[in-house]
């Protein structure tokens, strides 16, 4: 059992390696999630193991037992009987998706779930990559779900609502129960891939992360206890929202799901009434309870664990959050990556590490290395190399991504850049990568760049993500115009808002227009710099 407790780093001065504290697995690696988690279904039968709080239903295992069982033989009698064969889902938080995903992994189907709010081009882009034989979504998305399948020639079903002429997962369930159901069992075993995350590289590509079948890379919750309530707003589109549904079935937690987004005043209350002991908030969620008029300690008061993912958040967001905690120990930054699933840090010491994004667990080895390569050693910045020791199967049909993202001595490069401090706690000062985040949707500043260029004023343009713990990065854009031109800053803003629907990708940050943009040596811009002078200018 992992805690707190359990966390420390030790550092080989000699090899310029960090390591996690040593610690033995449960896992003797025999047995798959999907193995694990339909031989604990099978115990207690009528424990309620999941409530939905926007439909007032409620689950036990043998209800999500039969059910899965039966979307598995579904699955197998449609041609889904090879790792190849994958589906899609347009992800909400309903009563049977997590059913659905069971489902899936006891047929050995991966899945890959994207949120549908989405760009329909996006899914049908990120679609494109796995090519899904079948296409889950609720009725309320139904026409979204069908201009994509018709592109990819997939089958849809709905699992909430019904559409008149479309198979329901209701259907599915009317079908009689095999007897002596096992999980499909792969040859490649945990190092088969279970599930299908989306994520970007650095070029701006869509990639499709594996996510193997293996136990030990959820792990680091081996704390949850049968009488633990877990809580995510996210859903299977968030490496958060599978973690949840893996470890509420590993660890016989009480999930909770809801399709409302997050608000403080939902969160409150929903913790008070279902004694939430387990929650995982994005850091923006985090900074808008802290600093909700509603917040108070009483509603708060079952919290044990609430652990906050993706991204910077100030100490004094922190230290007033834990200011409203029954307990010192209880707040948790975490720090992760989708390729590697298993978090990488643990900070339970926030109160006196407020900056610092933790201590290394068990499984993690982690290096610091300049441009050239060369390994750093503490205080010393550069980007962070990390390796877990178990297989990774890639980007779904990307070897040359995998290779840049793993190199052959299996560490994964991770674009961060960050330190260690003289007690070995871990610090992440920035981004490589250009990847930004806005609201909890991820885009690329290349992408409003494409639009900006569109204006025949437009010489040049710069976007960047102005960072905010409660919105993320808010995009900004430096822009160069043409030789007696004319063009404001509010015509650039407007521009942007008029062809681009997302308004994740607006310019919530502003446009400023400058003479020139700074450049690296190598003649390219220099995105940094150029929003240093940004926000200088804005002072």
């Amino acid at each position: 059992i992992l805690d707190h407790r359990d966390m420390s780093t030790s550092y080989n001065a000699e090899q310029r390696i960090w390591s996690g504290a040593k610690k033995q697995s449960a896992y003797n690696g025999e047995l798959t999630i999907a193995q694990l988690i339909f031989n604990q279904l099978q115990n207690e039968p009528e424990r309620v193991v999941q409530i939905s709080i926007t439909e007032n239903t409620q689950l036990t295992r043998a209800q999500i037992l039969e059910n899965a069982t039966k979307i598995s033989v579904y699955l197998r009698e449609e041609g889904l009987t090879q790792e190849s064969h994958t589906i899609g889902i347009l992800a909400r938080n309903t009563t049977h998706l997590g059913t659905l995903g069971y489902g899936c992994m006891f047929n050995g189907t991966p899945f890959a779930a994207v949120n549908p709010i989405m760009d329909e081009q996006k899914i049908c882009d990120l679609f494109n990559i796995i090519k899904p034989k079948l296409i889950f979504c609720v009725a309320q998305d139904y026409e979204k779900a069908k201009n994509v399948a018709q592109t990819l020639e997939a089958k849809i079903i709905t699992y909430s609502g019904t559409i008149a002429g479309v198979t329901s997962i209701l259907d599915i369930f009317k079908t009689a129960l095999e007897k002596q159901f096992k999980p499909e069992c792969n040859q490649r075993g945990i190092n088969a891939t279970l599930a299908i995350l989306h994520t970007s590289g650095s070029t701006g590509a869509p990639k499709a992360v594996t996510i193997s079948n293996n136990p030990i890379l959820f792990e680091a919750f081996s704390y949850l206890k049968p009488n633990d309530v877990q809580y995510t707003p996210s859903s299977l589109d968030w490496v958060s929202g599978l973690l949840k549904l893996i470890t509420t079935a590993l660890y016989d937690t009480l999930s909770l799901i809801s399709e409302q987004p997050f608000s403080p005043a939902h969160f409150l209350t929903i913790c008070e009434r279902y004694k939430i002991s387990w929650a995982m908030l994005g850091v923006s969620q985090l900074a808008m309870l802290a600093n909700s008029r509603d917040i108070n300690a009483e509603q708060l008061k079952s919290l044990r664990h609430l652990i906050f993912i993706g991204g910077r958040i100030q100490p004094t967001t922190v230290a007033k959050m834990e200011s409203y905690l029954q307990h010192k120990g209880i707040q948790c930054m975490a720090y992760g990556m989708t390729e590697m699933v298993t978090a990488l840090a643990f900070n339970y010491n926030t109160h006196t590490k407020p900056t610092a994004v933790g201590c290394l667990l068990p499984i993690i080895r982690m290096r610091v290395v300049d441009e050239t390569g060369k390994a750093l050693g503490p205080n010393e910045v550069g980007e962070l190399y990390c390796d877990h020791g178990q297989h990774w199967s890639g980007y779904y049909g990307n070897e040359l991504a995998t290779e840049e993202m793993r190199d052959s001595e299996g560490w994964f490069h991770t674009g961060d850049l960050g330190y260690f401090d003289d007690d070995n706690y871990l610090y992440v000062v920035d981004r490589k990568k250009d990847l930004l985040k806005y609201m909890r949707m991820s885009y690329y500043p290349n992408e409003i760049e494409e639009i900006i260029a569109q204006m025949p004023e437009v010489a040049e343009v710069c976007v960047f993500g102005i960072w905010n713990e409660l919105d993320g990065d808010a995009a900004a854009a430096a822009v160069v115009l043409r030789d007696g031109s004319q063009l404001s800053s509010a015509q650039v803003v407007d521009f942007v808002a008029r062809n681009i629907g997302a308004n994740y990708k607006q310019l919530h940050g502003g446009a400023q227009i400058v003479a020139h943009l700074a450049r690296s040596p190598n003649g390219k811009v220099n995105r940094r710099a150029v929003k240093e002078a940004f926000l200088k200018a804005a002072e």
